[in-house]
């Protein structure tokens, strides 16, 4: 039997360490284990199992603090995808719309009544005593001089598919925050709300059959962050979740008007644990959000080819693009820039007046190019970048 060495995020004992119940040997593997030794339902929540070898068993037990970050990466506990904030391919500063706005992968921004004025952007946490090591943030920002007082939302959905295991059961809903200092919500308040919803695949800030509070709490903010958790029984009439956070700014904006938000955490548990992002590595997180939206882009690469096709007419190229992974659904939306229609045998560009999608799977697209002439039906020609260090191409299978 190989030897194996369990790591749950926790330090991992040595053999010198006390064994639980006092015992002062190491029980060697063999047809049972005395429980008089081992009484592994007696161990207080949040403690682990640290370690086992294929020649004895430690039983030892070690309990993290709250707010401890130690190496603790605990694949499928936390339900927010992009909770930490390192995947922005949209961009890593994304001005609000009327409507509701994509801006870091899988959070969504809204202000009441259509309302603008609102930019969200990636910062950098720069503290490693207040909170974990978590390289980067949101913040969440009432632009400079904008006068506007409607509510800011922003909000991560859940799918009904990643709702279900949160169904009748405890969550604790945590996160860090902090407040700019010129922050104007009334007594620095943030509101933080877990909501679940009866309907399907849907967008809180859009539309949510059935919505109802899980969580509805106030955080209290100051310029330094803090840690904020509460716990809650999810009902068993859920069938989506989310996380979302909103305040209500007053007056005229300043250059600081703004909080920060980042370890965004919700897991099946009566209390607090360690900071965890939903995947196991950055790869698997990226790869989560995929499912969402894909943008391709040129990585600063002005010559950057896109797809190779063949003209159907003289003002039409169709594209094939296999994506990099399987989208939540049918990509129903494509949004680009800086993308031309590229002759291979002549070195000319041609404009694209449209791209759609003509067919898609959510594993394939078949894009359309229409241009208003000159093409030469049945000739290839590339979906190129038109030496555009900004051009991209992106899908969406958005709630």
């Amino acid at each position: 039997m190989a030897t194996t060495t369990p790591n749950f995020g926790w330090s991992v004992p040595t053999s010198s360490d006390l064994v639980k119940n006092g015992a002062t040997a190491i029980e060697t593997l063999g047809d049972s284990i005395d429980a008089s030794l081992v009484d592994l339902k007696g161990g207080t929540t949040g403690q682990v199992l640290a370690k086992a070898t294929n020649t004895d068993m430690d039983f030892t037990w070690t309990t993290p603090s709250a707010g401890s970050s130690g190496s603790s990466n605990v694949a499928g506990k936390n339900g927010v995808i992009n909770s930490n904030f390192s995947i922005w391919q949209r961009g890593t500063s994304v001005a609000q719309t009327g409507s509701a706005t994509y801006t870091a992968d899988r959070w969504c921004a809204l202000r009441a009544g259509g309302t603008t004025g609102t930019t969200i952007s990636r910062q950098v946490t720069n503290d490693t005593t207040n909170l974990p090591f978590i390289q980067y943030a949101a913040r969440v920002q009432r632009d400079l001089a904008n006068t506007g007082t409607s509510k800011i939302f922003f909000a991560n959905n859940f799918e009904t598919v990643n709702t279900i295991p949160f169904v009748g059961k405890t969550v604790t809903f945590s996160f860090y925050a902090r407040k700019g200092a010129n922050y104007t919500s009334a007594s620095d308040a943030l509101e933080a709300k877990v909501i679940y919803g009866t309907g399907t695949d849907q967008n809180n800030l859009v539309a949510y059959t059935g919505e109802a509070d899980v969580i509805n709490q106030t955080a209290t903010l100051t310029t330094t962050w803090q840690r904020f958790s509460y716990s809650a029984t999810v009902s068993t009439s859920a069938t989506e979740l989310a996380v979302r956070f909103a305040y209500t700014p007053v007056g005229t904006a300043l250059a600081n008007d703004y909080f920060e938000v980042t370890g965004v955490q919700l897991e099946i548990a009566a209390s607090v644990s360690a900071y965890s992002p939903n995947a196991a590595t950055f790869q698997e997180e990226l790869a989560a959000c995929q499912r969402y939206y894909i943008r391709n882009t040129t990585g600063g690469n002005g010559g950057a080819q896109f797809s190779q096709g063949n003209s159907a007419s003289t003002t039409l190229v169709l594209y094939p693009i296999p994506l990099p992974v399987t989208m939540r659904i049918n990509p129903n939306s494509i949004d680009y820039n800086g993308t031309t229609v590229y002759d291979i045998g002549t070195g000319a560009s041609t404009a694209i007046s449209a791209l759609t999608i003509n067919q898609a799977t959510p594993q394939f697209v078949l894009l359309l190019a229409t241009v208003a002439s000159g093409l030469t039906q049945y000739r290839p020609y590339n979906l190129y970048a038109n030496t555009s260090a900004a051009a991209y191409i992106g899908l969406s299978a958005e709630l």
